[in-house]
């Protein structure tokens, strides 16, 4: 993979290894987070699913 491309004032150029590392660090973080957080929303509604099949009302689903 090539490195990106960064601006500086007027000069572009390529990223360094170490900023190119830390990029690639961040890029992982970020996907982590981003399916930790996917994975808590379809958890939190398949709950409201299961909860509804039940036969809860909204209200009451609310109340909990």
């Amino acid at each position: 993979m090539a490195k990106p491309l960064i601006q500086i004032d007027d000069e572009v150029r390529e990223m360094t290894d170490e900023k190119f590392n830390a990029y690639k660090a961040l890029q992982t973080a970020n996907a982590e987070a981003q399916a930790e957080a996917d994975a808590k929303i379809t958890a939190r509604l398949s709950a409201l699913a299961k909860l509804a099949a039940l036969g809860l009302t909204e209200a009451e689903i609310a109340a909990l």
